[in-house]
């Protein structure tokens, strides 16, 4: 297939499809955490690198191009991708450069227009309706928003370009790697049509196996049988929504973004861990990466929200709010602590354990922050430091004591 035809959208890198009605467009990084890290490893271009969790518990978070090549792919076990590709160099997330780096990339997006959707840190639908008088027509938008990225970033980014959301997140996902994607109002159907089953939103592996089974292997097969039939099969309110996306029909508009409304983190054990010492470290650990989370954005949180997964994988969930709104470990992970000890699980043996703050506010308004005890500011000076170190040279550079320690599942011990 060529690079100036894909499926019958138009593929290019200048200017000359034809978007009228086009003013959706669905931006998408390319291997978004494997690039921010190469970003500090040029070395590594070229090479297969994955970005995902330690242990044979941990998953792909996300994969150069190269190692996709060869099979690996996000959210695979960390265990097969290690398998599948034994050259590959794996290298642990560091979620406070992905925030920083995506900030820079939704910045871009505000400044071409306020109608901006995030979906995660990497990716976002934008209606530039309204930003065609000052910036030009929806194709050359998109490719002033993915030279500026590459620019002010130094990462690359892959647009789709419809007068839908639907068909403008397709069309990102076709244009990929490094790509522009424009399907015109008068292909659409052409460009859907052809795609399998499993492209339309609402088609999990389930729905996949139902339609296969009616015979249904591409949207146009589903756009050419009975609605009817469709709803029948899958109910009423799936069936139609599945003959709608067929046609290209998708009324849903852009909605601009809220802040966000909750933070955390949370970590799966490469062991089943029933050791209360190094649960409460891990506590402590995940309080410190939500307090940098909360201060690298300006914001804080008077909610805690306590994880915590057994090894029967039953999951529970305690919250707490606190009397004023925190962006310190130290207070974060009190109050986490108190909803740990208050579970009283002995030797429970535990999977997960995960911390989120919500109830967030920007961290500017709080009052209280102008009358601070000396305690506290002292925690918070002690932190912010952390903060600087960790930009510099990586999380673990400067840590609690209290975390360095030998952890079970460390060192050859296979623990409990």
């Amino acid at each position: 297939m060529s690079r100036s035809q894909l499926n019958r959208g138009t593929r290019l890198s200048s200017s000359g499809a034809d978007d009228t009605g086009c003013h959706i467009l669905h931006v998408d990084m390319d291997a978004f955490y494997a690039s921010v890290e190469l970003l500090s490893r040029p070395h590594l271009r070229g090479q297969p690198v994955i970005v995902g969790g330690a242990g044979n518990r941990g998953v792909v978070l996300s994969a150069t191009y190269e190692a996709r090549a060869l099979g690996i792919y996000s959210a695979m076990p960390m265990a097969r991708a290690r398998r599948l590709a034994p050259q590959a160099v794996v290298i642990a997330p560091d979620h406070r450069h992905y925030a920083r780096a995506s900030e820079g990339i939704m910045a871009v997006f505000r400044s071409v227009t306020d109608v901006v959707e995030p979906l995660a840190l990497d990716e976002a639908f934008l209606d530039v309706s309204g930003a065609r008088r000052r910036l030009g027509r929806p194709t050359r938008i998109a490719e002033l928003i993915r030279a500026r990225i590459y620019d002010e970033q130094g990462l690359v980014a892959s647009v789709g370009v419809a007068s839908t959301k639907f068909v403008a997140k397709l069309a990102s996902t076709r244009a990929k790697p490094d790509g522009l994607l424009v399907v015109p109002v008068d292909q659409v159907v052409a460009f859907l049509h052809p795609l399998p089953v499993g492209a339309l939103w609402g088609v999990g592996e389930r729905t996949e196996e139902q339609l296969h089974r009616l015979g249904l292997r591409t949207v146009g097969d589903i756009a050419r049988i009975p609605a009817a039939t469709l709803q029948r099969a899958l109910g009423e309110a799936a069936g139609r929504q599945l003959f709608a996306l067929a046609w290209g029909r998708d009324p849903r508009r852009v909605i601009r973004d809220e802040p966000e409304r909750s933070i955390g983190a949370e970590e799966t054990f490469p062991v089943d861990v029933d050791d209360p010492v190094v649960i409460a470290g891990e506590v402590l650990r995940l309080s410190e990466r939500v307090a940098a989370r909360l201060r690298a954005g300006g914001l804080a949180g008077r909610t805690v929200v306590l994880k915590v997964r057994f090894a029967d994988f039953t999951t529970i969930t305690r919250s707490r709010t606190m009397a004023e709104p925190a962006d310190v470990a130290q207070d974060i992970y009190r109050t986490a602590r108190e909803l740990l000890d208050a579970l009283a699980l002995q030797r429970a043996r535990i999977r997960l354990v995960g911390v989120r703050l919500t109830n967030l506010t920007d961290a500017d308004s709080i009052p209280h922050q102008l009358t601070l005890g000396e305690r506290d500011r002292g925690w918070r000076e002690a932190e912010q430091v952390m903060d600087r170190a960790a930009d510099r040279y990586g999380r673990a550079s400067i840590q609690p004591a209290r975390l360095v320690v030998r952890r079970p599942w460390e060192d050859g011990d296979e623990g409990p």
